[in-house]
């Protein structure tokens, strides 16, 4: 219920459960979605699979592409001086 309501470990997580099923097919959707979302390890990921050979290289650029944008969106002038502080 919670990949499916959008939460991005929920999503990488399923993709670990069906990678190690057998199903890397369908573990590299989930990835592609969390990394969609700006989540860094279904990133990495989805790059092992690259260098496996197992997605292709516009699939994976393409996916680079909307996990810059997701983490792009969430930057702000408030959130960096936030985070300097801890």
């Amino acid at each position: 219920e919670a990949a499916i309501g959008g939460h991005p470990s929920a999503r990488c997580n399923l993709g670990i459960w069906n990678a190690l099923h057998g199903n890397t097919e369908r573990a590299v959707k989930h990835w592609i979605i969390a990394a969609s979302l700006g989540f860094d390890d279904s990133l990495e990921s989805l790059k092992d699979c690259y260098k496996e050979g197992c997605i292709q290289k516009e699939d994976f650029a393409a996916a680079l592409r909307a996990h810059k944008a997701a983490v792009d969106a969430t930057k702000s002038p408030q959130r960096e001086e936030a985070e300097a502080k801890w």
